[in-house]
């Protein structure tokens, strides 16, 4: 095992663990254990597993991209209060006060990118098992959870006469380990690239046209979504030539999910302010339903009143104490 093996070992661990239990719960099913299908399946059940292990951290990086966007109006007021100062002293003074301000709106930036983040590991895990299968050994000793008879069928497993270790700049470069023809590997790799990036281009656009507020469409944040928007895409321009097969597949199923997840997001809840949440009030007013919000802050109000005033509670008059006699002798 070289030194890259060793660093990835628990992440290339869990990734052929996955690929293993559902290439064989497909092999049961009745599926051709040497088929590209078969394997393909695994991999969409792969992407399946990781995403829905990631959702809490999806709805974490929900929340503070929402509190990113609330505090968009401080945070230009703190831009233009120190723009053009550039001194050591002015620069720690906005630091700190962009820190409060993070403290204040309960806002972590890093939790914003950190579902993508935590992706990464499982990605250049299967690209680095892709690479390694090819290799005789370990067609002899397995790798990781992959038995030898597992690694041998991925090797020469292939869809549409594409090998799943096939990539497209190897093949036109005339690799001696691309299993289909020029033609067959650069076709398919084009396409899965891109609807790869069609769908992550559909996402980020999505996302800006109706998903964020007035305030937050303005300012460097609005900046950062507007770059993001044409260089993730780019970069899966590049990946789609260097990517084996089988990592376009996952990659394609991953933006996939993440499009639908978003998608229904920004259905059901939507950033408050934004056009998404004005489609959603406009639903529920055709179902006779109050706008987003108003039962929540009705029952805010409610709970403000003072005891005896809530709605379908009648007050009790205050009963007036009886004085008692005073016996005779007694003073």
């Amino acid at each position: 095992m070289n030194f890259l093996d060793t660093i990835m070992w628990p992440f290339s661990w869990a990734v052929s663990f996955i690929l293993s239990i559902a290439h064989t719960v497909l092999e049961f099913l009745g599926m051709d254990s040497a088929s590209g299908w078969t394997w393909t399946l695994s991999i969409i059940l792969l992407v399946l597993v990781i995403r829905s292990l990631l959702i809490p951290l999806f709805v974490r990086q929900i929340k503070s991209q929402r509190g990113m966007q609330s505090m968009q109006p401080e945070m230009q007021k703190l831009q233009a209060k120190y723009k053009g100062k550039k001194d050591p002293v002015s620069r720690q003074a906005m630091v700190q006060e962009q820190q409060a301000l993070f403290k204040k709106h309960k806002v972590n930036p890093f939790m914003t990118c950190l579902p993508i983040l935590a992706q990464l590991p499982i990605f250049f895990s299967l690209f680095w098992m892709l690479n390694r299968v090819r290799e005789q050994e370990y067609h002899e000793e397995g790798y990781f959870a992959l038995g030898p008879d597992e690694v041998t069928s991925l090797d020469g497993s292939s869809i549409f006469g594409v090998g799943m270790s096939d990539v497209l700049w190897g093949a036109v470069q005339g690799d001696p380990n691309t299993q289909g023809d020029v033609v067959s590997v650069v076709i398919l790799a084009s396409v899965l690239t891109a609807a790869m990036v069609a769908s992550q281009f559909f996402t980020q656009k999505q996302l800006m046209a109706k998903n964020m507020s007035e305030a937050a469409q303005t300012g460097q944040m609005a900046q950062m979504q507007k770059i993001m928007l044409y260089v993730l895409p780019l970069a899966m321009i590049f990946g789609g030539v260097n990517f084996p097969l089988a990592v376009l597949i996952y990659w394609t199923c991953t933006n996939l999910w993440t499009m639908g997840q978003q998608w229904w997001v920004i259905r059901n809840n939507p950033t408050p302010g934004s056009m998404a949440e004005k489609e959603l009030n406009l639903r529920r007013a055709a179902k006779g339903l109050p706008p987003v919000g108003e039962e929540a802050r009705r029952a805010a109000e409610e709970a403000k009143k003072p005891t005896g005033q809530h709605k379908g509670s009648q007050a009790q008059p205050a009963r007036k104490r009886k004085k008692k006699k005073k016996k005779k002798g007694q003073r």
